[in-house]
């Protein structure tokens, strides 16, 4: 079985390849789309710098913090390095640091490509809602490759060098804390832009949403980038490499000298490159299409080329399991359901929108309500979704033998990932085709041309809103399946103490019930710190765009050559975003080193099980609502319920403006927070085991 493993480490880098090559195809080809209208192109480049700048800044903090996280792996993991064995401890640390920097390329050029992409799409959209469509679509496209491209390279890479799976541990842990950093910093920028924007703009002047006369605008459509694209590619990298990771800790634990199950997870992992390749290359949207439409039927195609594919490497090779193909199948299908479900409520074609855009028109009051309530409801059917996966994968793998039941529900999650390439270019598309409505509306090409860039983006945050959905589920079945990952390392730690080994976490034990409960606290408080980063960023700018109203003669009347100083704005959402960012994520960590000393492993098994259940929860409800309020206030803009400058649309920006935190700063990050959290409690099990105080 050994002699398959060297054929797939071939084909991962091979398809890897194929998936750059690809992505390099559709940069020359975005790039070679022509750009003529001079303001599109200044305030294009003024998103760029804008972008560079913070990304500069933000990775500069970032360097630091993966300098002194590295040198404590390297002291302490896998174990203190005074007497363990040095070597494992220098993997470690390398591998940790390789997740960070592939983690950071991957955004850096994402950026590049969006940054690129939003002027050409805006002038695209003269010409009608199909070529505007393939630009935007072709530019998130290269990020869902590289991101893909490159988790599957450095996992297949670090396995290859050191054939231990423990060492992956340490290179998603790097990918996870980046994306932790990159997606709160990201959202606190972005949030901290679009809520000052909306609230001075649209609610007390009455001017439009990319009004040029606005000094947040730049700001807002920095923030789309480094938050939605930069942030949402760097959670869901994580996300995609804390999977496979599991999933190869779990199967090489189980394959005392047969390696059919890793071979398994890499194969899976390739054909689910291979088909976002396939489902991105057949994306088209006709002449007078549906984008939304076009977005989710490519990820069918993608969808239904995983399975076959997949089906017939189970068929064709020694030693693959139809039984783990089903886990991975429902994983997927799963998956899939949770976006359909999380559409219904989001999308302004579907009556929940509709009935909130409605409320609006009785009040603000009514129109947060009503999406807090509906956002909660829509929680139900992706929380069923991600029972029933794990449920039917443990139930369908546990014949198989001890310890092939987790493996199942790992699988699962890999399953639900293996399509992320499509998930990926989906989101990515969202920040493009957003800024080209910004400036559509910026370098006056026409209300035609506006009305076809409001489309593409109302389909762009529908698609957000699922792919959200998606990245959520697929981090709750990950970290089940690295809570099995976690006990596996615990097992071997507390078997080297001579200590009964564990068997599962027992809820009635005090021990258990003490990690349970801070565990479930800990996404609220972590949520709140984000949120608060925003208000108190948000209301600094505020000011600041009271100050230039007020002091720049000209400016509110909008005359010729009078300008705003969008350069203020973006420094104080770089400023303030750089100052919260790190707190939060801090705060997690800590508290799971806290509970692990305190209460040892049974603790942490408590601790990773409130957490998970908690974070789920909100990280749909605040996904999801947030997704609402957005398109409730777009549909009202398109001229339901007394259309734009109607009460219904002051408090559907107001609603939006709640949302906005909600669905781009704290609900997606929650689950890469619970994916940080579980991979230090795997990484520190031995200490746990050693060092806790009652054990």
């Amino acid at each position: 079985m050994e002699s398959q493993l060297p054929l797939f480490y071939g084909l991962s880098f091979l398809t890897v390849v194929l998936a750059f090559a690809f992505a390099a195809y559709l940069y020359l080809w975005v790039k070679k789309q022509k750009t003529v209208n001079g303001k599109i192109a200044e305030v294009s480049q003024l998103i760029k710098e804008g972008a560079n700048t913070f990304m500069r800044r933000e990775y500069l903090v970032l360097a630091k913090f993966a300098a002194v996280a590295a040198v404590i792996i390297f002291l302490l993991l896998p174990s203190p390095v005074w007497n363990g064995n040095i070597v494992d401890n220098i993997a470690m640390t390398l591998a940790y640091l390789a997740g960070t920097v592939l983690s950071a390329i991957a955004g850096k050029i994402g950026i590049l490509v969006a940054t690129l992409s939003n002027g050409r799409t805006a002038e695209a959209a003269q010409k009608g809602i199909k070529p505007a469509f393939l630009i935007g679509f072709r530019g998130g496209a290269v990020m869902g490759l590289l991101v893909v491209g490159c988790s599957l390279l450095g996992v297949a890479a670090v396995l290859m060098i050191t054939g231990n799976s423990n060492i992956l541990l340490g290179f998603s842990f790097g990918a996870s804390s980046l994306a932790l950093f990159a997606k709160a910093g990201g959202g606190i920028f972005t949030k901290t832009a679009d809520v000052s924007a909306d609230l001075t703009g649209k609610v007390e002047l009455g001017i439009p949403e990319d009004d040029p006369r606005n000094p947040a605008v730049i700001a807002d459509n920095v923030g789309d980038n480094v938050g939605d694209v930069a942030g949402m590619g760097a959670d869901l990298f994580d996300s995609n490499v804390a999977a496979m990771a599991s999933a190869l800790v779990i199967a090489q634990s189980l394959s005392g000298g047969e390696f059919a199950n890793i071979s398994m997870v890499f194969c899976y992992a390739i054909l689910g490159l291979f088909a976002s390749i396939i489902g991105i290359a057949t994306a088209r949207v006709g002449k007078n299409g549906n984008p939304t439409r076009a977005l989710n039927s490519s990820t069918y195609v993608t969808t239904a080329v995983f399975l076959v594919l997949t089906a017939l490497a189970t068929l064709l090779f020694d030693g693959f399991s139809w039984r783990i193909w089903g886990a991975a199948a429902i994983g997927l299908l799963v998956g899939v359901i949770i976006g359909i479900t999380t559409d219904y409520f989001t999308d302004d074609t579907k009556p929940i929108v509709k009935k909130v855009a409605h409320a609006s028109k009785t009040g603000p009051a009514f129109t947060v309500l009503s999406g807090v309530s509906y956002g909660f409801i829509s929680a139900l059917p992706a929380m069923v979704g991600i029972a029933i996966s794990a449920l039917v994968a443990y139930q369908l793998c546990a014949p198989m033998g001890e310890g092939y039941a987790i493996f199942g529900i790992s699988m699962s999650a890999v399953g639900m990932l293996s399509i992320v390439g499509m998930i990926i270019s989906n989101d990515a598309y969202g920040p493009i085709v957003d800024n080209a409505r910004g400036l559509a509306e910026m370098g006056g090409l026409g209300e035609d041309t506006i009305r076809i860039a409001d489309e593409l983006d109302s389909a762009g945050n529908t698609v957000k809103a699922v792919t959200k959905g998606f990245s959520i589920s697929a981090a709750g079945l990950t970290v089940i399946s690295l809570l099995g990952a976690f006990m596996s390392e615990a097992n071997e730690a507390l078997a080297a103490a001579g200590r009964e080994l564990l068997t599962g976490f027992d809820i009635m034990s005090p021990t258990v019930f003490f990690g349970i409960l801070i565990g479930a606290a800990i996404p609220a408080v972590f949520s709140a710190m984000l949120i608060l980063g925003v208000d108190k960023n948000a209301q600094r700018m505020v000011q600041e765009i009271h100050r230039q109203f007020n002091s720049i003669k000209g400016l509110r009347e909008g005359k010729p050559g009078v300008k705003p100083e969008y350069g203020k704005c973006i420094d104080i959402a770089t400023s303030g975003a750089l100052r919260e960012l790190i707190p939060a994520g801090l705060m997690s960590i800590a508290a799971t080193l806290v509970v692990g000393f305190i209460g040892g492993p049974q603790a942490i098994g408590g601790f990773l099980l409130g957490n998970i259940v908690s974070g789920l929860l909100i990280a749909l409800f605040m996904s999801n609502s947030g997704g609402l309020w957005d398109n409730a206030k777009k549909y009202v803009e398109s001229g339901a319920e007394g259309g734009k400058g109607s009460d219904a649309h002051k408090a559907a920006v107001i609603g939006d403006t709640v949302g906005d935190p909600f669905k781009d700063t704290a609900g997606p990050s929650i689950n890469t927070q619970i994916t940080v959290v579980s991979l230090v409690s795997s990484l520190c099990s031995s200490l746990f085991v050693w060092l806790s105080i009652f054990h």
